[in-house]
């Protein structure tokens, strides 16, 4: 069993200088919004989609009783159309759609947005509320705009929860791959580009993560906690998640709840979709990661990787549990043509496999045996889809490599893998993973009772039959290559594979080690991991930034902004970390 952790689930960036720039629970809320719409005109509330309604109007109404009450919902296109609109990037594949360049002002009706602004009183206060509430109604100077914002991560969990649907879309009890996949694709990305133009015109953020208990934050105070998060390491908000293979692991090391089935994932560094709290003046404020990186990509990312990039975090640290659970499915992630022709990415999803921790007996299934035909493989794979009472024997065309702590296996994309049981995985990959194309799932259910989605005709076209056995355990196996050492500590390359765009390095360490970003200007983020040792404290040598304390396990970014830091064990102790950064 693993031992036992400090690791931290609601990692906190503290804003400096912000006493009463925030408050908590509706009756303070409600008294701050009065106090500042006091004469005003138009009160804008902007909300994300997903953002529930109930949550928010009844509380509006009742505060203001005598303003105007003006919702966005009665200005969407008709539903048919919609559906017309979106169906290009959706797509009627499963599981994949293509990334939507459309933009939020068309899910509207033009006419009805302008027959509804006009309703707007000139003597009493309105209230414009809903998704697209600054389309109804640009906020003029003297207006206030409220932005109701919202995690992706809490948005899954409501989709699952049959609690939210779509983006102008009444279907609350639809699939939730289908959600998933329409949101993902279309409603958060003309979500976001509209609340990209209202960020610096925004007065006041308002939380309802936990409805029961909302905060309300001023904007400037935000915007000065994104800033503070840039000069200094700092880390986002985890979030756990069962799975068919899941294991047990994760129960232990990260203080989970015990009576839980299984976790299977963490997802402790994808900016996209984690949280980022923000303690302003005391108030915990729960916002998106992913506002960081749309407002201060350049210090955050650095400038080349931003002009590579842009306003996208290209590193994903995650962890996958199998330890007392199951393999996970067989899998395949598609070549970089592949993904910019069928679903307007850029880039792809390389990855890495990192043992944080393996039983007796694991393995990881990487790259083909020799000699496999393709295409006995595939009438194989078709076989075993068709037919669960005939499997898949993956052993006869997988390699089954043996795995034990502080292996290291590379995955660019291409090759065929996956984890097997009895291990405990730290991913490094680039960041668009919804891109896994499934070839077999073990004649596995999922945790609704239902079979996962298989992509066999995506993954057919990305397979690597060349990534045989020799090139397998030649190229991506423990490719450790060792650096000049310093005192007390020892240095590795671990990888990645030179087709992908991450190197990874390791440290060993019972002395201080010096890490450098190269600056905002020549370097890049970095993110680290602390994959051996109870705690450490990360510095700075010119005290640039307070010390920052992370424990075993935890996943923290140096904003490339920062440049040199230093990272130290506590009491001495042998520590290990894991770093990745973009080459150059």
């Amino acid at each position: 069993m693993p031992r036992q952790s400090n690791y931290e689930k609601f990692p906190t960036v503290n804003v400096p200088d912000s006493a009463g720039q925030a408050v908590s629970g509706w009756a303070e809320v409600l008294a701050r919004l009065a106090s500042a719409s006091a004469g005003k005109r138009v009160l804008v509330v902007e909300t994300y989609p997903g953002v529930i309604d109930d949550d928010i109007l009844p509380r509006l109404r009742s505060a203001f009783p005598a303003a105007q009450l003006i919702t966005t919902d009665a200005a969407f296109l008709p539903p048919a159309v919609i559906e017309a609109l979106v169906a290009p990037d959706v797509t009627d594949d499963p599981v994949f759609g293509r990334l939507s360049l459309l933009t939020l002002d068309q899910f509207f009706d033009t006419q009805k947005l302008a027959a509804i602004g006009k309703q707007i009183s000139a003597n009493t206060l309105t209230i414009v509320y809903g998704v697209g509430a600054c389309l109804l109604h640009p906020p003029a100077p003297d207006d206030l705009l409220v932005y109701a914002d919202m995690a992706r991560w809490e948005l899954q969990l409501r989709q699952r929860q049959k609690r939210i649907g779509n983006l102008a879309a009444a279907n609350h009890a639809a699939g939730n791959w289908y959600k998933y996949k329409r949101a993902f694709f279309v409603d958060w990305r003309a979500a976001d580009r509209l609340k990209r133009q209202l960020f610096p015109r925004i007065d006041f953020f308002l939380d309802t993560h936990t409805a029961a208990t909302p905060k309300l934050a001023a904007a400037a105070a935000v915007r000065a906690g994104l800033a503070h998060a840039t000069t200094r390491p700092f880390r986002v908000v985890p979030f756990f998640d069962p799975g068919v293979w899941g294991g047990q692991w994760m129960k232990e090391v990260c203080d989970l709840d015990r009576s839980a089935v299984n976790y299977a994932w963490c997802f402790d560094c994808v900016p996209e979709e984690n949280s980022l709290l923000l303690s302003i003046g005391g108030v915990r404020v729960e916002i998106p990661s992913i506002n960081l990186v749309f407002e201060h990509p350049r210090r955050l990312l650095g400038e080349g990787v931003y002009a590579r990039f842009g306003n996208e975090f290209p590193i994903r640290f995650d962890f996958l549990d199998t330890m007392g659970g199951g393999n996970l499915s067989l899998q395949v992630h598609p070549l970089t043509d592949y993904i910019r022709q069928h679903f307007n990415m850029p880039y792809t999803q390389d990855e890495s496999y990192y043992m944080l921790d393996a039983a007796d007996g694991a393995c990881v299934y990487l790259g083909f045996r020799d000699n496999v035909s393709p295409t006995e493989f595939f009438s194989a794979l078709q076989n075993a889809q068709s037919n669960p009472t005939a499997p898949l024997d993956a052993g006869k065309f997988v390699n089954m490599i043996p795995a034990k702590k502080h292996d290291h296996f590379l995955i660019p994309a291409g090759t065929i893998h996956c984890s097997g049981s009895g291990s405990m995985v730290l991913e490094i990959s680039a960041t668009p993973y919804i891109f896994t194309f499934k070839l077999w799932d073990w004649s596995r259910l999922d945790l609704d009772g239902k079979p996962r989605p298989i992509s066999l005709r995506h993954g057919a076209a990305n397979l690597q039959y060349d990534r045989d056995t020799a090139w397998t355990h030649a190229n991506l196996v423990n490719r450790f290559e060792d650096l000049p050492p310093g005192d007390g500590w020892t240095e590795q390359r671990t990888g990645l594979h030179p087709s992908e765009f991450i190197e990874t390095r390791r440290h060993f360490f019972t002395k201080p080690v010096i890490h450098d970003t190269g600056g905002q200007h020549s370097g890049g983020v970095n993110v680290l991991n602390l994959i051996e040792g109870a705690s450490a404290t990360v510095s700075s040598p010119t005290h640039a930034f307070a010390p920052f304390e992370v424990h075993y396990a935890e996943t923290w970014i140096v904003p490339a902004a920062v440049g040199k830091y230093v990272v130290t064990p506590a009491s001495g102790e042998k520590c290990g970390t894991l770093k990745a950064f973009v080459r150059t």
